[in-house]
């Protein structure tokens, strides 16, 4: 009885080892290709009137690649030579030379997406409005700028890539521009140290 059990026992672990192995080896392969992502939502966000309302989410996807770039190395190498009476000069040199090497780095690839509500489409200023503001790792920053001049709700979205802190100014204005009751930078990402 000890001996069917134990070849029981031994086929069981053979069936194991055949269905696991091949998951891992996929589970390992796509771990190294694959992307890690994130979903977050925002808001909502109102202008200081609370005639203009902003919400939505932010998705970022973090995406590996390889970076390429020269190293320098330093060796030092022992160089002999022997003079015109044959005896033998040693010193120590020390040489550089360059090769191309690499390494793993990633890029976060974001995508905010807004839902921008106008709760007064009528008179002078009848328009909400959403400034985002995009602060980038290196301080730089750069601006989108969206509009809702109807009753009905606007959707917008823009895309990019290493963005260190999103925010979002919610107000009034004309058809033109923003003109006031704004809410202030709101936040609607930031990047993980």
């Amino acid at each position: 009885m000890k001996f069917v059990s134990r070849i029981l026992l031994g086929f069981t672990a053979a069936a194991v080892v055949a269905i696991g192995a091949p998951v891992a080896a996929n589970a390992s392969t796509t771990s190294a290709t694959t992307a890690a992502s994130s979903y977050d939502g925002w808001g909502p966000y109102f202008s200081a009137d609370h005639k203009a309302k902003a919400y939505g989410h932010v998705s970022v996807e973090k995406k590996r690649f390889k970076h390429w770039y020269w190293k320098t190395d330093v060796v030092k190498k022992r160089e002999c030579r022997k003079d015109h009476k044959g005896h033998r000069h040693c010193k120590w040199v020390v040489k550089t030379f360059k090769k191309k090497v690499w390494e793993w780095r990633f890029d976060s690839f974001y995508s905010v997406h807004s839902t921008l509500q106008n709760d007064k489409w009528w008179g002078k200023n009848k328009c909400a409005w959403e400034t985002f503001k995009v602060v980038n790792h290196n301080g730089s920053s750069y601006f989108r700028t969206f509009s809702q001049c109807g009753k009905h709700r606007g959707h917008s979205s823009f895309h990019g890539k290493n963005a260190a802190h999103i925010y979002v100014n919610v107000s009034r204005g004309g058809h033109h521009r923003p003109t006031g009751h704004y809410s202030g930078w709101q936040d609607v990402y930031h990047a993980a140290v």
